[in-house]
């Protein structure tokens, strides 16, 4: 019994050990060929780094707003008797735009007209009778009180009458009517919207820093997605006095020639400033960049040693670069690479310092310095 399990427990150990030696041996094996075949090579793109113009500037995105914009509404409240305006037309400032229903004011205002004009009668009357000595002068001077508050009456019921017809009180376009004829308006209710829309604002945002790139009277340009093919040029009117303690940005105010009244209040619309001269800048995608936070950096294809065959082979380098700005799809750069330089464009991911590479460069990420939307 004992002899059958000491040989039982032999074969045992027998299969086990050749099981073992085998994987022992595989992986002897495996570890050869993968060493003789050495780093594979990666192909990737790239772009030869070069000068290009720059123009420093700022961007920044704000709300259209009109320079003098105004929802038109009576003082008081009355039945409407009469619409002189139609919707979305030009007016001018004084112009008569709705009547509310004023007989009642009108007839007493004729009344007080009527008692203004006696006791202006009285007045002169009593100045005559005076130079004769035929009254006192105390009784003169109680008519000139007499008319001056019959006049005032007058006046105070006139200002009544005129609360009762709303007028443009500037130059501008009409919006849509909310009235109709006959209706009861509230104090406060709304006519129409009254819009002067050239020139016309946009308000925007800038971070504190930008405040020593910017003053009044500077040039900017504004574009909106409605009209994707045309720029508003205008200028800084005005710099927010005081920093958003929230958000650190300032308020700026630029003015926008807006001719064609395309830009309408209430719109967002984008503007850059330009804020130096232009300057020779090496510039690269920025696909090409790889950002961490120890630094940035970017792969340089450079010759290398040559393979068993006695070929010359390229390799990738990693160096740390400088970024400065960034324009649509381009970065550039301030330090870190050449005029001339071979930048990995795409493919990077897989590289290490040294890695073998091949270039193909049939396949380029988007390189723009202001990109467009496609419509398809």
């Amino acid at each position: 019994m004992i002899k059958r399990m000491i040989i039982m427990l032999v074969a045992t150990g027998i299969i086990f050990g050749g099981i073992f030696g085998y994987k022992a041996y595989s992986g002897m094996m495996m570890g050869k060929m993968m060493a003789s075949r050495g780093i594979p090579l990666q192909t990737v793109s790239t772009i030869t780094a070069g000068y290009q113009p720059w123009q420093p500037s700022l961007k920044a995105v704000g709300t259209v707003t009109a320079m003098r914009g105004a929802d038109l509404s009576p003082e008081i409240a009355g039945i409407v008797s009469a619409i002189h305006f139609n919707q979305g037309e030009e007016v001018k400032a004084g112009d008569l735009l709705l009547e509310l229903d004023a007989g009642s004011d009108l007839a007493r205002l004729h009344s007080l007209a009527a008692a203004a004009a006696l006791a202006k009668t009285t007045f002169q009357r009593d100045q005559a009778q005076l130079k004769v000595h035929a009254i006192s002068q105390q009784q003169l001077d109680t008519d000139e009180a007499n008319l001056k508050q019959a006049l005032a009456n007058v006046a105070e019921q006139q200002a009544q009458v005129d609360r009762k017809m709303i007028r443009a009180p500037f130059d501008g376009k009409l919006g849509i009517r909310k009235v109709d004829l006959g209706q009861y308006l509230s104090a406060g209710t709304v006519i129409v919207t009254l819009q002067s829309l050239d020139p016309i604002y946009l308000d925007f945002r800038l971070p504190q820093q930008a405040l020593a790139s910017i003053e009044v009277g500077q040039k900017v340009l504004a574009t909106t997605d409605a009209w994707p093919e045309q720029t508003f040029p205008g200028t800084i009117e005005v710099i927010e006095p005081q920093i958003d303690p929230l958000t650190r940005n300032v308020t700026v105010r630029a003015r926008l020639d807006n001719r064609e009244k395309r830009l309408l209040p209430g719109m967002y619309a984008s503007v850059n400033i330009n804020t130096a001269a232009p300057q020779q800048l090496i510039t690269l995608p920025q696909s090409s960049i790889a950002y961490n936070p120890y630094g940035n950096l970017v792969f340089v294809v450079e010759q290398g040693a040559s393979d068993k065959q006695g070929k010359p082979m390229l390799i990738a380098k990693q160096i740390f670069v400088t970024t400065g700005n960034t324009r649509g799809d381009q970065v550039a750069i301030l330090n870190g690479v050449k005029e001339g330089d071979q930048v990995v464009t795409a493919g990077q991911i897989k590289l290490r310092n040294g890695s073998p590479v091949a270039i193909n460069n049939s396949i380029q990420p988007a390189n723009s310095p202001d990109p467009k939307v496609s419509e398809k």
